[in-house]
């Protein structure tokens, strides 16, 4: 064995035996088909990430026919005090928040409150009569009506017309004031949003927008409960994941990772600090601790995220706990784009709240057909792998979100698969 393979064998061998949080064992890779010295290969690249100060710290974990195989953490949570990333650290989730949204309002449907085809104004009424942005005429907006009614199911795909405010849209939705920052409740976020036009006729196209904060609305609406509080009673609670939460709530705060990002001198900065005293403005993530919202705003531990994506990968079912039947996690996880409508990217479609990759050759880089999961803003990502029982996490608290570091870790997972 040369020197290069034992550095990689006892990296790889350091994966395993590191404390970890209650329930979360690590096994030996090999016995449920990974290679310690490939697996290896992500210590090193994220380490390196760490030491060319690319990011300040990660945790990620790897996990196959439903054990943990690699669970590893990286570099600080604070570089101010130096305190170092733990595996049991806290991560703002920003948009990894949307598939437990998703799984939410699925929990209603098979209920039978709701049908796909229903059309949104059923529920929400204050959509009953939205316009469609048509463009610009003598400098005004030129509205039309829409050529039909947006539906729920166009509502968890992305394509009823919603955005984020990207153009043409920006100065309609800052008039309305719809930012999920600055309102006070869901109900006051999806009010402003039915008064600004849609950017395209309902089912015409995906694009991404405030489309899970509908959905958590809807929750409301068909439930009868508050948004937070019908996820962790209805799902967080039942799955055991008692460090998933929303915003950051004060007795947790000193096991967040701060966000850093990049500043002008090729170093890193802090973005966002949880506890009281930084020298930085009060985090806004804060504020989501009573103000959830369905597109962002939990906050969990790598190893509880897992046993949502363990549930999602096992049909909807963990430790004698079912969430969503079978049927329904098959139609969540497949592709819901209208025909001919593009998806996110090439090689990838959209279903229920989750991103499905078609083609593993035309999205570019390692993977399976249906192999599904979803991003947060501050460098957060989620793979799950039906055909490979596989999930696979990686939290680093950096903005803005890096894609090339998310997909170079895909890579490096599934590039240490060898066996069942």
């Amino acid at each position: 064995m040369n020197t290069r393979t034992r550095f990689f064998a006892a990296l790889a061998a350091a994966s395993f035996t590191l404390p970890v949080s209650a329930g979360s064992a690590v096994v030996a890779p090999e016995s449920v088909g990974l290679s310690p010295e490939r697996l290896a290969r992500i210590s090193n690249s994220l380490q390196e990430e760490v030491q060319k100060k690319g990011k300040a710290g990660v945790v990620a974990l790897v996990a196959r026919n439903g054990q943990t195989a690699y669970l590893q953490a990286f570099g600080t949570a604070d570089l101010g005090s130096g305190r170092k990333m733990q595996t049991d650290n806290y991560f703002r989730l920003y948009s990894m928040t949307k598939p437990v949204t998703s799984v939410a309002l699925l929990m209603l449907y098979e209920e039978g409150k709701f049908q796909l085809t229903d059309p949104l104004e059923k529920y929400l009424p204050q959509f009953a009569n939205v316009k469609v942005f048509n463009g610009e005429a003598n400098g005004k907006a030129q509205l039309v009506d829409p050529k039909r009614k947006i539906t729920v199911h166009d509502v968890f795909r992305h394509t009823a017309g919603f955005t984020y405010g990207a153009p043409p849209l920006d100065t309609a939705y800052r008039a309305a004031g719809i930012d999920a920052d600055k309102v006070n409740s869901l109900q006051e976020l999806i009010d402003k949003l039915a008064t600004a036009p849609l950017a395209f006729h309902p089912g015409e196209r995906w694009e991404y927008g405030f489309a899970h904060d509908v959905q958590a609305r809807l929750v409301e609406v068909l439930s009868g409960m508050k948004f937070n509080e019908f996820v962790l009673k209805r799902i967080t609670g039942p799955l055991g994941m008692k460090d998933t939460f929303f915003g950051i709530p004060a007795d947790r705060a000193a096991r967040f990772a701060n966000t850093y990002g990049p500043d002008q001198k090729g170093g890193l900065r802090v973005v966002d600090s949880a506890e009281k005293g930084s020298d930085i403005p009060a985090s806004n993530y804060k504020r989501f601790t009573d103000k959830p919202f369905g597109g962002h705003s939990l906050s969990a531990t790598v190893t509880d995220y897992a046993r949502f994506a363990q549930m999602l990968l096992n049909g909807g079912e963990l430790d004698g706990v079912r969430i969503l039947g079978r049927k329904t996690v098959e139609l969540m996880t497949s592709d819901n784009l209208p025909p001919g409508a593009p998806g996110p990217r090439p090689g990838m479609r959209y279903g229920l709240g989750v991103w499905v990759i078609s083609s593993p050759a035309e999205s570019e880089n390692l993977g399976s057909v249906g192999q599904f999961g979803w991003s947060g803003a501050a460098t957060t990502h989620v793979v799950m792998d039906p055909r490979e029982k596989l999930v696979a996490i990686v939290c680093s608290q950096h903005m803005p979100i890096d894609f090339d570091f998310m997909e170079r870790f895909e890579t490096l997972v599934y590039q240490s698969l060898t066996g069942d």
